[in-house]
């Protein structure tokens, strides 16, 4: 063999070789990811609504009507849940026709106020929002709206819809901000941030509204970072910013009894007076694709951010002048499942979303050192409910573990809690008035987490 045929050779089997160790280090993102966009094969058609009069609107004792739920705190007021789930948890009912079309993948979750559940949906070319019976699953109303989008990760809402006694808020990725009766669903108003100079981000507008007084606030954008409407007309009242909008909830902050909008946004971490809108202190947070995701938590004067990509975790002390940086690692970071912080320690996932491998973990939030790490959860969501974190790992597997500074302690576990899914669960679980909301994608699964 002449000496060019083997280098020639030795170069394909260097090449060949490098492909391999790349599938085998790369295949589970890729099986992961690339069914992201796609529904399930056992979609079922929409049905009809419920031919009766609707019920009253009522409210419940432990009701979920935000992506942070009724206080604003991130924490369900369920009281009493099963813990030993060794027998499993009996399932109430299940829908299965949130989305149509191949590539209509919603990531919203559900809100829960006493007799009406809210969720959205999507169609081949329109954005959909179902009002459901939360205890029988029966679809009480369902209304539509044309929304061009793109189809990368599914073309369906993310933003989680905000319920305000007798009216919900959706917005949708497009920028379509929408007022509805919680009643009949009846549209009182309508408004797109992109009139006001709004601009989506890469994979389009996910930040969920904020009711805050009169106002209804939500990221923009472009020249519009942080937009407040008239919750009851849509009307504008400020906008400020001139951000890349970020994934992450807009979230309330006090000082001195002065409301204040603190917006996550692509490059950064943004105060704005929620009475006027003028920005008091901006401070930068650079990431990967610009994609700041994860809900900023706010306690005492402090707040902590942490996104993904092996960008870090950061805590800040601020006041309504500025901002200081306490501490700053790569120890946690969380690319879209927020955290929690529990009597001075935080506990959360930490990793990316593609894999089912990333660490929960608890850090020390006075230094930001770690105190355990476990993968024995996967990577997935959570929310604190009872004393304890109800998680779901990105497969569809349900844990329940009890938050310790000291050791993980895992209570329980429901493998395949969804059933078979094709591609990652990125919904969190929610919880309200006795009972468990699942969502993936087309898919809406409620248990009984409190016994009867």
């Amino acid at each position: 063999m002449k000496k060019w045929q083997k280098w020639s050779l030795g170069i394909v089997g260097i090449f060949v070789a490098a492909i391999s160790i790349a599938v085998v280090i790369f295949w589970p993102t890729i099986s992961i990811l690339k069914g992201t966009g796609k529904l399930n094969d056992d979609t079922e058609a929409i049905p009809s609504v419920a031919s009766r009069d609707l019920k009253p609107m009522e409210k419940g004792n432990a009701d979920w009507i935000s992506w942070y739920g009724a206080n604003g705190d991130n924490r369900s007021k369920v009281k009493g849940i099963i813990k030993d789930w060794s027998g499993g948890l009996k399932k109430l009912w299940e829908v299965n026709y949130l989305c149509q079309g191949n590539l209509s993948a919603t990531w919203s979750a559900p809100v829960i106020q006493g007799n009406r559940l809210v969720v959205c949906g999507r169609d081949t070319d329109k954005d959909l929002v179902f009002c459901l019976d939360p205890v029988d699953g029966s679809l009480l109303w369902k209304v539509s709206y044309m929304a061009k989008t793109s189809t990368s990760h599914g073309s369906g809402p993310r933003a989680t819809p905000y319920i305000d006694d007798d009216r919900v808020y959706t917005f949708g990725r497009s920028g379509d901000l929408y007022c509805w009766s919680l009643f009949d669903g009846k549209q009182i108003w309508k408004i797109n941030v992109s009139d006001e100079g709004g601009k989506a981000p890469q994979w389009g507008h996910a930040s969920s509204p904020l009711v805050l007084g009169n106002l209804v606030l939500v990221q923009g954008g472009g020249s519009a970072g942080t937009i407040a409407y008239e919750k009851a007309t849509g009307k504008l009242t400020w906008k400020s910013g001139h951000d890349i909008a970020g994934y992450a909830a807009l979230v309330e902050m006090n000082f001195a009894g002065e409301s204040v909008i603190l917006a996550f946004h692509g490059k950064g971490i943004s105060a704005q007076d929620a009475g006027n809108g003028s920005e008091l202190w901006n401070v930068p947070w650079e990431t990967s694709y610009d994609v700041n995701a994860t809900t900023p938590i706010v306690f005492d004067d402090k707040i902590f951010i942490t996104s993904g990509y092996g960008t870090g975790c950061e805590l800040l002390r601020t006041n309504r002048s500025g901002a200081d940086i306490l501490w700053r690692n790569e120890i946690f970071s969380s690319i879209h499942s927020d955290p929690y912080v529990i009597d001075g320690f935080l506990y959360g996932y930490s990793g990316d979303s593609s894999q089912n491998k990333g660490k929960f973990k608890c850090i020390n939030l006075q230094d930001g050192t770690e105190q355990w790490s476990t993968n024995d959860m996967g990577w997935g969501t959570c929310v604190l409910v009872d004393g304890y974190l109800l998680c779901i790992d990105i497969k569809g597997n349900l844990f329940l573990m009890k938050p310790d500074p000291y050791k993980f302690v895992k209570v329980s576990e429901l493998p395949k809690a969804l059933g078979n899914v094709s591609g990652p669960v990125w919904t969190k679980p929610v919880l309200a008035n006795d009972h468990l909301y699942l969502r993936f994608k087309q898919r809406l699964v409620c248990y009984e987490i409190v016994k009867h």
